[in-house]
């Protein structure tokens, strides 16, 4: 999180009272808006390049994130009590908000949704310590609904963001808020391989400091865990497969036909052939394939550094994690462009034929498929 907007946000939230909710949401949407627009002149004017501009728009929501927790946790807290933890203190918060997708990888868009999982650290066999005690499920469960009505909840201002929850344990019938514990014997036992794929773009966005440091434990022992390489290339070519099919431009089979190159077509450049998926599948299958012997992988979640971590240890060439880098870039350029606009991520299919060729070349020699 960018301390200078942790700070603003901080400074013009605490001359607000505390029990005028409707005005601290009015500020928060009103901080998001003029600093989305901030960052959207400076990229159009050209002053501000890609990577920076992903920083800043992941950075405004980390800090929103902040003072939202923030905001649920008092609400809460008025309503029920404190929740312990299983050693006997406090909880304070006990709660982390994981970020997966483009907020986990650092590479938020215009316009993007949240991938939001939460998580906490609270003894479930205890109840709150207020005047209206609940047990700690049930705090943490409505805790984790109130930051999310807090983001989605849609005034004349608009909304703070839309949020996706259904990357969390046993997605949308699973249970809103996770134990720790939960979370790491699910993701142990019974997540299938595309879950830890996501993993891989999962961090801490906020919420309690030790929480989030055994998260970061739980990831790194889940992620770096032995795998059947055979087997691996199999199923993340099995999930591509699907996404291609169900998801991609049906007129060149998602970029694969021999018309995929023809001005007369479109080109989707996130889900067809050669576009931001495929790269986004090498590096996790990468990361998970790989992780064991070189743990540095596992340091970052966003896709550059990852790209830049497998060239340092010798696992991707240098020509071909530069081609990938390259490429990564300037679709999401033309994406970010795209979005702008108000447009979908789409566009004529003669463009960016070396980079769709050279992704596609290096999908292949990867063995996958």
């Amino acid at each position: 999180m960018a301390p200078e907007l942790a700070a603003e946000l901080r400074e013009r939230l605490v001359r607000i009272p505390e029990d005028d909710l409707e005005q601290q949401m009015e500020a928060l949407r009103h901080f998001k808006l003029a600093h989305s627009l901030r960052v959207a002149a400076s990229e159009i004017s050209g002053s501000l390049p890609l990577m920076k501009v992903s920083d800043y728009l992941t950075w405004l929501a980390e800090a929103i994130l902040d003072q939202v927790l923030a905001l649920a946790w008092r609400y809460s807290v008025a309503r029920h009590g404190t929740p312990f933890r299983p050693d006997g203190t406090l909880c304070d918060p006990g709660f982390v908000i994981v970020g997966y997708g483009k907020v986990g990888g650092i590479e938020l868009g215009h316009g993007s949704d949240l991938d939001l999982v939460f998580i906490h650290d609270g003894d479930l066999q205890a109840e709150t310590d207020g005047a209206k005690p609940i047990d700690s499920a049930q705090f943490f469960t409505r805790l984790g609904q109130r930051v999310i009505h807090l983001l989605t909840t849609q005034t004349n201002s608009g909304q703070l963001y839309d949020v996706d929850m259904r990357l969390r344990p046993s997605g949308a019938s699973g249970l809103l808020v996770s134990s720790l514990g939960a979370f790491a014997r699910y993701q142990a036992n019974e997540a299938w391989t595309w879950e830890h794929q996501a993993l891989v773009r999962a961090r801490v966005l906020t919420g309690s400091r030790d929480v989030g440091e055994q998260f970061e434990k739980v990831r790194a022992d889940v992620l770096g865990r032995e795998r059947d390489l055979g087997t691996l290339r199999a199923e993340v070519s099995e999930m591509r497969a699907k996404m291609r099919d169900n998801l991609g431009t049906r007129l060149t089979a998602a970029g694969r036909a021999a018309n995929a190159f023809e001005a007369s077509v479109p080109f989707d450049l996130k889900q067809d052939a050669g576009g931001i998926v495929d790269i986004e599948f090498m590096v996790q299958y990468a990361a998970l394939a790989w992780s064991r012997e070189h743990p540095a992988l596992l340091q970052y979640t966003d896709n550059i550094r990852i790209l830049e971590g497998l060239e340092e240890a010798g696992l991707l060439p240098d020509v071909e994690a530069s081609l990938l880098r390259e490429a990564y870039k300037a679709y999401r350029s033309a994406a970010h462009r795209q979005a702008l606009q108000k447009q979908a991520g789409v566009v004529s299919g003669d463009q960016f034929h070396a980079q769709r060729r050279e992704v596609m070349r290096i999908w292949a020699q990867m063995g996958l498929s």
